[in-house]
């Protein structure tokens, strides 16, 4: 059985039992969640304590291989320039999107207390810093202090300036530093796939606590969650068509006929490395993009570009903020498009379990939000998943195109 249909289980297993419970007696029901709700928090601590050395070790990773892909010639570095301006584009909607829907929802308070206590978060949030403070706290005066406090956005200003100090080094010690780097990422991952194999016993402990005092109506708050996330997918998938006849002068039914193979492997698989043959194939056979910008851009939007990232990172910390009736700042949505940008370039290479926990929380504590909602809405997301495979794989042929049309790969009558 595969990781996600684990994680399923257990999250109906645990939605089961605590709905049971609460139905049949909800004094009882109260007391086993009490018993259980400490298995929960531990399996959610075990991920946090790999957030802060895997977060600081993608963001210089994925800095340098940027790097690297840019200075390997015009279309990398236009592709890189497209990617980025792509990632900017879709966290700017998901600031914009995600709030506006979810004040669309109505949002039962007394619910929303219990879900609160059911998770063991915070019964208030601290009152976001005046203007002026947030600034000067920016760039940490001691990075070790940052990180020892999971203050994740001083932490990843300093990784962004290691990054681009690795860059200036000589090869030979920059590849020794990197390669340690990266093994202190990759150790932290393996960690993470061990909190991972537990993870059907700590969501089932995590939504029996939370359905056992919270009841069905916690089934629509989720809902709710995943009613969004879908609509933020869908509507930057469709953006993208517009994108690919404007910016790539594609003609829109060619366009999407062929791209209609490549999203049935990408719903299918959940991959956007398993989609990448049939990308290839499309982008060459159907679309006829020249093989010397297909062979470059498409494998490095597979391994650096993912669209839906952004989307992802600010529609939980957006629906986190619903959930505790947070009002959310322009400046706290400002960098959560910031620090979404530079994480998703890190972070595309990681399996999808993996990459939810440890990229979310680093957006979310950034916007002073609580991070005990993540290990529930993990056991949800994969219905979402589909749609931002799709979405992702839309995006780099996409992209592809992009880099052909403006690098002038490909003539203008190849429009039709």
């Amino acid at each position: 059985m595969s990781a996600p249909a684990r994680v399923l289980v257990g999250l109906l297993a645990g939605a089961a039992v605590g709905l049971g419970l609460a139905a049949r007696d909800p004094a009882t029901a109260v007391q086993v969640a009490n018993a259980v709700q400490p298995i929960g928090r531990l399996w959610l601590n075990a991920l946090q304590m790999t957030v802060v050395p895997l977060v600081a070790a993608l963001v210089v990773v994925g800095i340098n291989a940027a790097s690297d892909a840019a200075a390997s010639g015009r279309t990398a570095r236009m592709a890189m320039v497209v990617f980025a301006i792509l990632l900017l584009a879709s966290g700017s909607f998901a600031a914009i999107a995600a709030p506006t829907l979810l004040s669309m929802v109505p949002r039962a308070d007394t619910m929303v207390e219990t879900f609160r206590s059911a998770i063991a978060g915070p019964a208030t949030l601290p009152t976001p810093p005046p203007l002026g403070e947030w600034l000067s706290g920016v760039i940490p005066n001691n990075a070790l202090a940052a990180a020892a406090a999971s203050a994740m956005l001083p932490l990843v200003v300093f990784a962004m300036f290691f990054g681009f100090a690795l860059t200036r080094l000589e090869p030979e010690r920059r590849a020794r530093m990197l390669e340690l780097v990266q093994t202190v990422g990759d150790a932290m991952i393996v960690v993470v796939r061990w909190v991972l194999w537990a993870a059907p016993l700590g969501v089932f402990a995590l939504v029996l606590a939370v359905c056992a005092r919270v009841g069905l109506s916690v089934l629509g708050a989720l809902g709710t969650y995943i009613a969004v996330q879908c609509v933020l997918y869908i509507c930057v998938t469709i953006a993208l068509y517009a994108v690919a006849v404007l910016a790539a002068g594609e003609k829109l039914r060619r366009f999407a006929s062929a791209l209609v193979p490549v999203q049935a492997i990408a719903a299918s698989t959940q991959s956007s490395l398993a989609s990448l043959p049939v990308m290839i194939d499309v982008a060459r056979q159907r679309l006829g993009y020249p093989l010397a910008v297909t062979s470059l851009v498409l494998p490095m939007a597979v391994s650096l570009f993912r669209v839906t990232s952004p989307v992802q990172y600010i529609g939980v910390a957006c629906f986190i903020a619903w959930m505790y009736g947070v009002d959310l700042s322009a400046m706290q949505l400002a960098t959560a498009v910031g620090l979404s940008l530079v994480i998703s370039m890190g972070s595309v290479g990681l399996p999808g379990q993996v990459s939810f926990m440890t990229t979310n929380m680093p957006v979310s504590q950034a916007m002073g939000l609580p991070v005990e909602p993540l290990g529930v809405l993990l056991a949800v997301d994969t219905i979402p998943d589909v749609f931002s495979t799709v979405g992702n794989t839309t995006a780099q042929v996409t992209a592809t195109g992009i880099v052909a049309r403006r690098t002038g790969a490909m003539p203008a009558a190849a429009d039709g």
